[in-house]
């Protein structure tokens, strides 16, 4: 006997363990079997679960059980990042709590060491936490970015990609964190609108005016780098300097000649149309004095503090001192040599370390570099050939756009937690890149013809060249694995759109260089998870929302089920905890629903057979269930999983629940012996069905519901996905969506016209058929009962005072005369028409408002367009409402 509520964290605890210990997420179970493959976005092994994992593993794992139910070979290959920068601020942040130590005092060999102490005792924590949202991994195949196979295939990679010509040295400018002493990438960075000022110098020409000029004024957010100048650039079409360009400025303070140079980077329209040029400390900058040979002046150390030289004259006053302290003596020391010419204070974006939480500072240092530019080639042909397809579709041209202008990317860090660089130094210099340094020290003696001592380079490699390296490398490369042959390319990768620049063109540019074939033929692009009004989640904002804590509240099963229900391609999911409660309610209506199947004698019948059913509801639910497997089943593989849901949600709630299990109950309490036993056989049928289609999306009440009302031998995460023939009568489907059409026309005027819950009303059908009296007749019982009607009755005409339904060839009248106020009714609706009326000319005159629709965060017009669409639909109802009362 089923009990009378279920609990979801005993049931997914035990579930779980009896499945990964049986053994159903291993690959190779179907050894014949067609493959089908994921590779998991691996997450930081810092990490812990989010709602961003929550969304992209429930997707995935709706994915991996479908395809297994299917017959497929499913391989979905899980994993973690070592998550260089992270990793190192948190053992560095235990070390100090601990000792006070820090990891120059330890050295790297020691302080590497407590890192992968630290990785064994805390390492596996999101792990496990993917287990409690029921994501079926094949944990026995676990990869970590940094253990020794997947080093061995970064090495290689290296190396091979070096003696290419595709990995080189260079030097250019890199985000550089201050805080942590190292490059950082993009992703790594996060601009926030600050409070600033834009400050206007002039640099005085050095040989006199020209056509009058004397001086030319610059203006800058970042008054400690025009000590970094190199030159001052014009437009050339800019009539104003034409007879400049050539010509020098002094530099202030550091009294340094600077040319004024002609090019097209400068807007004529913006400010004064000139631009100080500091190479060495600004992207833009960099690129205008790479075009124009100017010189890249360094200011700055690697703490951002500032340093004197021959090359940038700078007075020794500056030597250490803070970029931001040295700011304050720039505009002081410039006020006073009479070349202030104003302030304007502006909201600045600026670029802050996520991890450090300090301004970036671009910064000329030398790094290790991949041509991506060349290696990009292929990849934009893949997408091009449609080898690999992005959905939904819009995302290829965000692909296109940064593939198309890529730059060299930095791959190096100043870290020692991570893939320490392949490169070895000689006495005068010279590299020596191999995958050990025993072949370093060979390759050195043939070069020198003795032995030497080398000194390995010291950098470490961006966390996401490894990651680039994740679909092959996971699956054995570089040896020729029996997985690598059956595995690769991969079927589907599920990510989100922030990572298609630094992990998936990626991983695309890898795998077709390395392996000759794109490492996945669809990119399923999920949006992101908000709060309930449209709100980005942080914690400075106080809205993040734990998945854990929706788990303990509601089971993994509702969390599921209403991210899969709201993940509508493109748009972002607005998460609500209502919404989830509401899909735990779904989940205990399923759950009453077998128990009240059990307490009626509803059992499995393993001879039953849903073709050869004779009674007409019974037809009927059985066509329903052959057309929701067909929806769900098209919505999962065009990844539109909400669609998916909704399809489930329709048939187990209103299908099954309120008009399946409601129309049988005469049956099941009749005494027609054989249209009993064939109902609870149908019953029991469609309640297996449900749960086999509802089991990717709630694995664990439909597993446990699986167990429990039937003896089977059989797991539900092992069944086989449906597929029906012969299901689905015309004629049944007729009759059963004329009986729920009638009584929810019914109901609805009931709700709508105020007719009290209780009150039983007369029906009289007028202008009816045959086979619309034969009907009526028939379900006579069950309409009266559902739609709480005294009497069903025929006439010629509509009586009068009467709410009328058109319902086919007939029309439905509900006389409700003495029933309801007919005059207070229509006083009552046209007083909420007329508050409709101004709510919707409030929301009309926003959006019909540029400003408003200009300024307006995104959240707040969805938010105003949802009200409208509200609105509009009551109004429609209300408006049907006073049209039935005359």
């Amino acid at each position: 006997m089923l009990e009378k509520t279920f609990t979801p964290a005993e049931m997914e605890a035990r579930l779980y363990a009896e499945w990964e210990g049986r053994g159903f997420f291993k690959a190779g179970r179907k050894p014949k079997a067609k493959p089908f493959t994921i590779v998991i976005p691996p997450p930081n092994v810092t990490g812990s679960l989010h709602m961003g994992h929550a969304l992209n593993n429930t997707i995935q794992d709706i994915l991996v059980r479908f395809e297994r139910m299917r017959g497929r070979d499913v391989l979905w290959q899980p994993g973690t990042d070592h998550a260089g920068i992270a990793t190192q601020m948190v053992v560095e942040r235990l070390l100090q709590k601990e000792n006070k130590t820090d990891r120059r005092s330890m050295g790297r060999e020691a302080f590497l060491k407590r890192v992968w102490e630290w990785k064994e005792e805390s390492g596996g924590t999101i792990s496990r936490q993917l287990r409690r949202l029921g994501a079926s991994c094949d944990w026995s195949r676990e990869r970590f970015t940094m253990d020794e196979g997947l080093s061995r295939a970064v090495f290689k990679v290296f190396v091979q990609l070096y003696q290419e010509g595709l990995i080189y040295k260079d030097k250019r400018l890199v985000n550089w964190d201050p805080v942590l002493e190292t490059a950082i990438s993009d992703l790594e960075v996060e601009t926030r609108d600050t409070k600033g000022a834009m400050w206007s110098f002039a640099y005085p020409l050095v040989d006199g005016p020209v056509d009058g000029i004397a001086e030319i004024v610059i203006s800058t957010t970042r008054p400690e780098t025009m000590l970094g100048d190199g030159a001052v650039a014009v437009h050339p079409s800019d009539e104003r300097y034409k007879n400049l360009v050539g010509k020098l400025v002094r530099l202030p303070i550091a009294e340094r000649h600077i040319p004024i140079v002609a090019d097209e980077y400068p807007d004529p329209e913006f400010g004064t149309g000139a631009v100080k040029i500091t190479g060495a400390h600004d992207f833009n900058d960099f690129e205008v004095a790479r075009r124009n040979n100017i010189p890249l002046i360094v200011l700055m150390d690697k703490k951002a503090r500032m340093i004197c030289s021959p090359e940038n004259n700078v007075p020794e006053r500056y030597r250490g001192k803070d970029r931001f302290a040295a700011r304050e003596m720039v505009l002081k020391e410039i006020e006073e040599l009479g070349f202030y010419r104003g302030r304007e204070d502006k909201i600045i974006p600026q670029p802050f370390g996520d991890r450090s939480n300090v301004v970036v500072e671009p910064m000329l240092t030398e790094q290790w570099y991949v041509n991506a530019a060349e290696l990009a080639k292929p990849a934009i042909r893949a997408v091009d050939n449609g080898d690999t397809v992005f959905v939904p579709k819009t995302w290829d041209k965000t692909y296109y756009e940064w593939m198309n202008n890529i730059q060299p990317w930095c791959i190096s860090r100043q870290l020692w937690w991570g893939h320490q660089i392949p490169a070895w130094y000689g006495p005068d210099g010279e590299i020596f890149v191999e995958e050990t340094e025993d072949l370093a020290l060979a390759a050195a003696f043939r070069h020198y013809g003795s032995r030497v001592v080398l000194s390995r380079d010291e950098d470490v490699l961006d966390t996401w060249f490894s990651s680039a390296l994740w679909p092959f490398s996971t699956l054995g490369w570089p040896d020729q694995t029996p997985e690598l042959k059956r595995h690769y390319k991969t079927d589907v990768l599920v990510t989100g759109f922030d990572i298609i620049f630094f992990w998936v063109a990626r991983m695309m540019m890898m795998g077709l260089h390395f392996m000759k074939e794109v490492p996945f033929h669809t990119v399923y692009i999920h949006a992101l998870v908000r709060d309930e009004k449209g709100q980005k989640m942080s914690k400075s904002k106080g809205n993040v929302i734990d998945p854990l804590d929706l788990i303990d509240e509601f089971g993994a099963d509702a969390l599921r089920f209403t991210l899969a229900a709201m993940a509508a391609q493109g748009r972002d999911i607005k998460l609500a905890k209502s919404r989830v409660e509401g899909y735990r309610n779904f989940g205990t209506k399923l759950w009453n629903a077998a128990r009240f199947a059990e307490m009626n004698g509803v059992a499995r019948d393993p001879n039953y057979d849903p073709v050869a059913a004779r009674v007409t509801v019974n037809r009927w639910i059985a066509g329903e269930a052959a057309r929701t497997e067909r929806a769900v089943t098209r919505a999962i593989e065009e990844h539109k999983y909400n669609e998916a849901a909704g399809a489930l949600y329709q048939f187990v709630w209103n299908v099954y629940c309120d008009w399946y299990l409601e129309l049988i109950k005469p049956i099941l309490a009749g005494s027609d012996e054989a249209a009993r036993a064939e109902t609870r056989a149908s019953a029991a049928w469609a309640l297996d069905q449900i749960l086999v289609l509802l089991h990717p999306f709630m694995p664990f009440v439909t597993e446990e519901l699986w167990q429990k009302t039937a003896a089977r031998d059989q797991w539900l995460i092992d069944a086989s996905w449906p597929a029906y023939r012969g299901l689905g009568d015309p004629h049944a489907d007729a009759e059963m969506e004329w009986v729920i059409q009638f009584v929810s026309e019914v109901r609805s005027v009931r709700a709508e016209m105020n007719v009290p819950a209780g009150a039983r009303i007369a029906c009289v059908i007028a202008g009816a058929t045959q086979e619309t009296r034969r009907r009526a007749a028939q379900w006579e019982t069950e309409i009266m009962r559902l739609a709480r009607l005294s009497t069903v009755g025929f006439e010629d005409r509509v009586p009068r005072a009467s709410a009328q339904i058109v319902l086919g060839e007939a029309t439905v009248a509900l006389p409700l005369e003495g029933v309801i106020d007919f005059a207070a009714e229509k006083t009552r609706l046209g007083k909420e028409l007329e508050k409709i009326g101004k709510d919707m000319g409030a929301i009309a005159a926003r959006l019909d408002n540029p400003s408003f629709v200009a300024k307006a965060p995104p959240e707040v017009l969805e938010e105003s367009r949802e009200r409208k669409r509200e609105l509009d639909a009551r109004k429609a109802r209300i408006g049907e409402a006073l049209r039935r009362l005359g």
